[in-house]
């Protein structure tokens, strides 16, 4: 019964956080942030645009050398036509999909440590009276630590979704070098984005993970699986290049 109610307990506090992340959606599907990312949508396009003209003037210089490709600019153009397409569109529905992802991950994980998590209530009350029936130092600062991370994650859940539409608000300037066969700074967006998504599914995931394996009587590993979490992964070196 202890366990089924401390695996409940954490079931409970998942979905608290699945619905944290769901609020991310919910601002994307606020009509002013939709009108917000229309107006990128047509930036993203009006740039495209530019930069394609100007690849085709590079081109048309460059044949005057015997140097252009004409076959690179066509794929070129391609590769931007799909980009300026879809970076409005894939960043929102991977990140739909991830948000699915760690609900069922997370009650996935609570199920498998009800079936298998302490071998007796015995046991379980021991690790409980250990963790915060003993007045020591350890247990005060492992308890301010817990709280911590379960704070952090929730402001960083919350913001989330202002963060995606950032992204795709910067997504848009790239559009300007594609058609030039500039990707670099592109490329470093895509990774941005994916870390954004990948985020959202190992950070809560990890924090119920984290509170599970403290409930099985190792606090300190336990720990370290909430904490490891907490820094945003940054802005990858490659996407701070400038426009070229």
């Amino acid at each position: 019964m202890m366990e089924y109610l401390y695996g409940e307990a954490i079931k409970v506090l998942s979905d608290f956080f699945a619905q944290m992340n769901g609020m991310g959606i919910e601002t994307l599907e606020l009509p002013w942030v939709q009108a917000l990312v229309s107006f990128f949508s047509y930036l993203g396009w009006a740039l495209f645009l530019a930069g394609l003209s100007v690849a085709i003037f590079d081109c048309a210089i460059e044949a005057q050398n015997g140097k252009a490709s004409v076959r690179d600019l066509a794929i070129n153009i391609i590769k931007g036509f799909m980009a300026v397409s879809l970076f409005t569109i894939v960043p929102v529905e991977l990140f739909k999909f991830c948000v699915g992802l760690q609900g069922d991950l997370g009650r996935a994980i609570c199920t498998a440590f009800q079936m298998d998590a302490f071998t007796s209530i015995a046991l379980l009350s021991a690790n409980v009276l250990q963790l915060f029936g003993t007045p020591n130092l350890f247990n005060l600062v492992f308890v301010i630590m817990v709280g911590y991370c379960v704070i952090k994650i929730f402001f960083a859940n919350i913001k989330r979704g202002g963060i995606l539409v950032i992204n795709i608000a910067v997504g848009s300037l790239y559009m300007l070098s594609i058609p030039r066969g500039f990707w670099d700074g592109f490329n470093g967006w895509c990774k941005q984005v994916a870390a954004l998504c990948l985020t959202t599914v190992l950070q809560t995931t990890l924090l119920i993970a984290g509170l599970l394996t403290c409930g099985g009587g190792h606090a300190l590993l336990g720990l370290g699986l909430m904490l490891s979490p907490m820094r945003y992964p940054e802005l990858p070196s490659d996407s701070a290049s400038t426009l070229a």
